[in-house]
């Protein structure tokens, strides 16, 4: 099992984030989180990637506890947040250049190639990050995510900016990963693209699991009604 959350919960101050909250899956699969704004899924990525440390429960990855040994938790994942970790005023290539060596990989400039030439961005390589779109940008940062081979993907919402080929490319990305044994987790506000992406969709409410279905079992329309019944205990999910 690549990831096993069991009895999780985050609190800020008086607020809970996460209640409870078991959560499981392994390699070869893409797990959907779906829920309102304010339902816990970036408190449950945050924890996934090792960024933010529950109050109550275990957090296991990759078959070690998750927190005592996140610097090689870390090695095997691979993150994107609301915001890319990329320096705009490094070209696209020297910005995995850079994380190819914090990586320790053997050939950066040979990775870091590969790695635009996957998300589309060859052609780019020499430019700055300041000088892309919104979506362009986002295309960087999957690069850099996904750069080391990582065997666990965390994403936020990965589908934000990108235009149609960019969302199909995003698709493609993550069903390759599963293919080839990896896992992929991530948030998105659009179900259609939730549920042509993913093979399991978990939705949370009020920082908690209310519904975990395979993705060939869920519509739109019943997405919909669940998520409806989230309420607000996350300002950043």
């Amino acid at each position: 099992m690549i990831v096993e959350m069991h009895g999780v919960s985050k609190r800020y101050g008086r607020q809970a984030a996460l209640r409870s909250v078991d959560f499981q899956a392994d390699g070869g699969s893409v797990v959907a989180l779906l829920g309102a704004n304010g339902a816990g899924k970036t408190t449950l990525l945050r924890i996934l990637a090792t960024l933010t440390q529950p109050n109550r429960g275990s957090y296991r990855a990759f078959g070690v506890n998750a927190w005592e040994h996140r610097q090689e938790v870390r090695a095997r994942l691979g993150y994107v947040g609301h915001r890319p970790f990329v320096y705009p005023e490094l070209t696209c290539l020297e910005n995995l250049i850079f994380y190819g060596r914090m990586f320790g990989l053997e050939r950066p400039e040979d990775a870091g190639a590969a790695a635009l030439e996957n998300v589309g961005l060859a052609e780019r390589a020499d430019r700055p990050a300041a000088s892309l779109s919104r979506g362009l940008l986002q295309r960087l940062d999957l690069a850099r995510a996904t750069l080391h081979t990582p065997a666990l993907l965390v994403l936020d919402e990965p589908d934000t900016g990108l235009d149609s080929p960019g969302r199909q490319l995003l698709r493609s990305i993550m069903r390759q990963h599963a293919a080839n044994g990896g896992l992929a987790v991530f948030t998105s506000h659009a179900l259609e693209f939730a549920i042509d992406t993913s093979d399991r969709i978990v939705t949370l409410a009020g920082g908690e699991i209310v519904d975990d279905r395979a993705s060939a079992a869920a519509t739109i329309a019943t997405l919909e009604t669940t998520i409806s019944r989230a309420s607000p205990v996350e300002a950043s999910a």
